[in-house]
Order: structure tokens, then sequence, then C-alpha cells
């Protein structure tokens, strides 16, 4: 039951109080008019739906870059495991790096660490790691493991580009603007479609049901633009981006 109710926040609550004061406020004060609503609808409805898209293709490649840094830091660990010259426990420890780094990464992208001096450190102790064993990784192999490592960061910058830019603040200030706004624009209009003669709980119900699809379609777009917190049900699963010992 949670996926249904993952949409539903503080700001639905808004919407719905506001969705019961105006139709009640019209009916008590006579406020109906007749006006064409397209224009209101393309003014709420193109721009949210642009930011839907945008949140989504951040999503998608933010996938691509994680995909990236994972199947490069895998490329370092098969390096170290095919190199004969190592013996287990050096190649299990250059392994282990290669997971820490991951991990890391994982842990700054979900919030458990803010600072990446962690991430960074773990990065050192792989350079270190290759630097103290010159007679086991030759520098051919070391040359191919920076060049990986290069990858590594690129996937890894980009992601946390899309995990500190958002989609432009503007736009979803005025989406939120006029759904929170559109009842007192909607209601007169609705009253006059229905009737007045008919029972009012179906111009509640048309209002509400109106500001509950809106204001969803605003919450879908806000989790999905953060796609590393947890808390919406399209979010990453940054745990299937770590690595395995």
């Amino acid at each position: 039951m949670n996926q249904y109710f993952s949409i539903i926040n503080h700001r639905t609550l808004i919407t719905l109080v506001i969705s019961l004061v105006v139709p009640y406020l019209c009916y008590n004060h006579e406020i109906i008019y007749n006006i064409d609503l397209t224009l209101i609808s393309i003014a709420i409805i193109f721009p949210l739906v642009f930011a839907i898209r945008g949140a989504f293709k951040r999503r998608e490649k933010a996938l691509e870059h994680l995909s990236k840094m994972k199947s490069a830091l895998i490329g370092i660990q098969y390096l170290i495991k095919a190199n004969n010259k190592m013996s287990i426990e050096e190649q299990e420890k250059g392994s282990i790096l290669c997971v820490e780094i991951a991990d890391r990464f994982m842990d700054h992208l979900d919030g458990s660490t803010t600072s990446k001096d962690d991430l960074e450190a773990s990065f050192m102790s792989l350079v270190d790691f290759m630097e103290k064993n010159p007679e086991t990784i030759s520098n051919g192999l070391k040359t191919k493991i920076n060049g990986i490592i290069q990858k590594v960061h690129e996937g890894m910058e980009n992601a946390l580009a899309i995990h500190i830019h958002r989609t432009p603040i503007s736009l979803k200030a005025y989406c939120k603007v006029f759904i929170y706004i559109f009842p007192i624009i909607y209601t007169p209009t609705i009253i006059i479609k229905i009737g007045l003669d008919n029972p009012a709980w179906i111009t509640y119900f048309v209002v509400i049901l109106s500001e509950f699809i809106l204001i969803s379609l605003y919450n879908i777009q806000d989790d999905m633009e953060y796609p590393f917190d947890h808390k919406g049900l399209d979010d990453i699963k940054l745990d299937s981006f770590r690595l395995k010992k």
C-alpha cells in the first residue's frame, strides 16, 4: 500500500484545504462565471510535463554514469586479480580498495556522508597501493589502471553533477503556484457547467480530483528529481552499484 501513499504529502493537504474552501466561498457568495479553461490547462500541464520529462532524463543519465563507474571499478579488480606476480593477499587488498571506493561514493549519494574526504582517501589508498608495489605492478599495468581510474572519476563527477544541480527552480515554483491558485479560477466555471440546481458535492468532487491529480504529478516529479534519497518509488537502487569483495 505504500506505493499508493508515497505521492501524498503536506502539499496534498494544502491543495485539499484550498479545494474545500474555494467552492464553499463561491457557493456562499454566488461567485460564478464561464471562461475557457484551455489556456489555464496549458499554463499548468505543459510546464509540469516538461519538468517530469526533465527529471526522468536526469534519472536515466544518472543510471548510465553509475553503470560506467561500476564497470570501470570491476575492470580494475579484474586487472589486479589477473596479475600473477601479486600474492593472493595483495590481490584481495586491491579488490577491497575498489569496493571501498564504490561504498564511499554510494554513501555520499544517499546522504549517509556529506563530505567527500572519505571518498578521496579511498582513491589515494588505491594509488598508494600501486605505488608501494612496483615489483608486482608494472608501469604498463599501472598506466592501464590509472586510465580506468580516470573513467571512474568521470562517472562519479557526472553523477554528482546530477545530484547537486536540479531542474530549473523557477519552473517548479511556477507550476506549484499555478496548481495552488487553479481552484480559484477553475471552481466558478465548474459551478456553471454543473449547474446550481445539481448537488454541490459534485463540484467539490471535481475540484478536489483535479487538484489531487495535478499535485500528485508535481510530487512524482519532485521525487524523481532526487533519485538518490530513497524517498520515491522510482529512486535508484544504489546498493546494486556496490561491488562484491
